[in-house]
C-alpha cells in the first residue's frame, strides 16, 4: 500500500508565549464527600476564574493554566470534540486500550419533532408526522443526506439517487495501522482501489495521468460509511449529535462540557478535533493557554465546493475520472463521481465534485452558515468558467447542469504544520488531534486519532503523576505546507513535504 501527503503554504508569524499561571483544582473525591449535588440538575457554580475575567480572556491568552492536582479517575472517560475522522478514530483507540469515550458532533439528524407535546392529541400528532416527514422528504430532496465523519462527507439527492462525495475525494495509504483499517474496510466492501484516470489537467484541456501507483483508495458508496463502520465496531463510544459544544469548564478535578444549553457531562481528559475559528473561541477561555496558543498559530484556506449534475457526459480527455486543475484562477480539483462509483456503465445523470482554488475562496470568504445568494451565484459562475477553460470549451458552450449545490469550507485545510502527530498538556488532562498537525489527508487524520488515542491511554496507566512526561507538541513552531489546494496526496508533491508523516511512522 501507499502514503499520503500534504497543502499550500502560508508564513505564519509565531505569537508570544503567554506566561501561564498555575490554578490547583481539587479532585472530584474530594468536595463530593461533603457537597453532594442532584446530577440530574446543571450545577449552579461561578467561573473557576470569576466572571470579571471572561471577557479579558477571550481577548488574549494570558489565561490561567488549569492543573489538575487528584489522580485520575479509575475508569476515566474522555470527551472528544468533533466527529470526524482523528475524532472517530481516537475513540475507536481508546477503547481497545479499556477507556471509554463520548463523541459530540454538531452534524444533525433527521428526527420528527414531538407533536404530542403541542398538546394536538391523535389525529394532530398523526397529522404533524405526516408534515414532518414530507418536510424531511422535501430537505433530503434539495440539501442531500449526510452525517458524520467530517471531511468523510457524501451528499446524496434523492429521488434521482445523486451521489457526491463533497470533501475528501480519495486517500492513500502508508502507515501499517491505518493499513490494518483499510484492509478491514475492503472486506467489508467499503472501500475499493480507484483504477479510473487521475492527474493534472491544464487550462485548455491537456490531461497527464498519473502512475497508478501509490493505489489510490475511495468509498464504494461514497465517504460516508466509513465513519458508520468505525463506530460500528466500538461498544465503549457514545456518540452525541447534533451538539455544539460552548464551554469547557475545569471543576472538582473533572472537565464539565456545555452544549445546546445544557450540561452534557463530565470527563476526565477532553480531546478537541477539530479546528478553526469554533475551536478558537472554545479554547480562548478554557484554562488551556498553552493549546489555545498552539491552535491559533494555525493558518487555514477557504474552498468552494461545487456539486453538479449533467445531463449529458462533460467532453474531458482520456477518460479523465479525476484531475488536479493547474492554470485557472477559479479551479483546483474536478472529480467524477459517477464514473468513480461505477464498476461498469453509469447511466443517468453525470454527477461532478468541482473545487475551488484557495484563492477564489478567500476573494469570497463569507459566512458559511449564512452564504448571500449574489455571493453564490457569483462563485457558481467563476467556476463554471473555470471547467470550460481547464476542458478547452469556448465560453458558453459548457451544457447547463440540472442540479448544482454549492458549499463553503470555511476552515477548509491548514496551510502550515507543527509536523508532529497528535498535542497535549497533561497539566490540564487536555489534548487536540486532527489531520494538520501531520498535513491534510484522511490518513493523517487517522494517525493523529491514533496517536492521540495511545498518549491518553499511557497518561492514564500512569496516574496522571508525571506531568512533564506527557506534555508534547506545547512549544512546537509551525512549518509551511506545500501541496495542492484540496490536500496532500502520496506521489503528487515533492518528497519532502511527507517527511513528518513518515518520521512519525518510524518512530512509533
Amino acid at each position: 500500500m501507499a502514503t499520503t501527503t500534504l497543502p499550500s503554504s502560508l508564513l505564519l508569524r509565531p505569537l508570544k508565549t503567554p506566561q501561564s499561571k498555575s490554578k490547583t483544582l481539587t479532585p472530584i473525591r474530594a468536595q463530593s464527600e461533603t457537597r453532594p449535588r442532584n446530577p440530574r440538575k446543571a450545577p449552579k457554580r461561578r467561573s473557576s476564574y470569576g466572571t470579571s475575567r471572561r471577557s479579558t480572556i477571550k481577548k488574549s491568552f494570558s489565561q490561567e493554566q488549569v492543573a489538575f492536582s487528584g489522580p485520575v479517575s479509575e475508569d476515566p472517560v474522555v470527551g472528544i470534540i468533533g466527529g470526524g475522522m482523528a475524532g472517530l478514530v481516537c475513540g475507536m483507540f481508546l477503547e481497545r486500550r479499556g477507556v471509554r469515550s463520548t463523541v459530540f458532533d454538531t452534524r444533525r439528524q433527521c428526527s420528527p419533532t414531538r407533536a404530542k407535546s403541542l398538546g394536538l392529541g391523535v389525529v394532530g400528532h398523526l397529522v404533524a408526522w405526516l408534515v414532518v416527514v414530507m418536510s424531511i422528504q422535501s430537505w433530503v430532496e434539495t440539501q442531500g443526506i449526510h452525517g458524520l465523519g467530517g471531511r468523510m462527507g457524501t451528499r446524496v439527492i434523492e429521488p434521482e439517487h445523486l451521489i457526491f462525495d463533497h470533501a475528501a475525494q480519495y486517500f492513500t495509504v502508508s502507515d501499517p495501522r491505518f493499513s490494518e483499517l483499510v484492509d478491514k474496510w475492503m472486506e467489508k466492501g467499503l472501500v475499493s482501489q480507484w483504477q479510473g484516470a487521475v492527474g493534472e489537467l491544464e487550462a485548455g484541456g491537456q490531461f497527464v495521468p498519473f502512475p497508478s501507483t501509490p493505489p489510490r483508495y475511495i468509498g464504494v458508496n461514497g465517504m460516508r460509511p466509513l465513519a458508520d463502520s468505525i463506530l460500528s465496531e466500538t461498544s465503549l463510544v457514545k456518540v452525541v449529535r447534533p451538539c455544539w459544544i460552548s464551554t469547557l469548564e475545569p471543576y472538582n478535578g473533572m472537565w464539565h462540557l456545555s452544549g445546546n444549553r445544557k450540561p452534557q457531562g463530565q470527563f476526565d481528559a477532553i480531546v478537541v478535533a477539530h479546528n478553526g475559528k469554533c475551536a478558537n473561541h472554545l479554547l480562548a477561555s478554557s484554562g488551556l493557554p498553552l493549546i489555545a496558543r498552539q491552535m491559533k498559530r494555525l493558518e487555514l484556506s477557504s474552498i468552494w465546493a461545487l456539486l453538479a449534475a449533467f445531463e449529458n457526459p462533460l467532453p474531458v480527455p482520456c477518460s479523465l475520472e479525476g484531475a488536479f486543475v493547474k492554470g485557472v484562477e477559479a479551479l483546483s480539483w474536478m472529480g467524477n463521481n459517477s464514473r468513480k462509483f461505477s464498476s461498469g456503465q453509469h447511466s443517468g445523470p453525470e454527477c461532478w465534485t468541482f473545487f475551488s482554488t484557495a484563492s477564489l475562496g478567500k476573494q469570497n470568504k463569507v459566512p458559511q452558515e449564512n452564504i448571500p445568494n449574489v455571493t453564490a451565484e457569483k462563485v457558481r459562475m467563476k467556476m463554471l468558467e473555470g471547467v470550460e477553460i481547464a476542458l478547452g470549451l469556448s465560453k458558453g458552450s459548457l451544457q447547463k447542469p440540472s442540479y448544482t449545490k454549492l458549499q463553503l469550507w470555511g476552515a477548509a485545510l491548514p496551510t502550515n504544520s507543527p509536523g508532529i502527530p497528535c498535542i497535549f498538556d497533561s497539566q490540564g488532562r487536555a489534548g487536540i488531534c486532527g489531520d494538520w498537525l501531520l498535513g491534510s489527508s484522511l490518513e493523517a487524520a487517522a494517525i493523529s486519532g491514533m496517536a492521540m488515542a495511545d498518549h491518553i491511554a499511557d497518561y492514564f496507566q500512569s496516574g496522571g503523576s508525571r506531568e512533564d512526561e506527557f506534555n508534547i507538541g506545547l512549544d512546537n513552531e509551525f512549518q509551511p505546507l506545500q501541496g495542492y489546494d484540496i490536500g496532500q496526496f502520496l506521489g503528487t508533491v515533492p518528497k519532502s513535504q511527507t517527511e513528518n508523516l513518515e518520521a512519525y511512522q518510524l518512530s512509533s
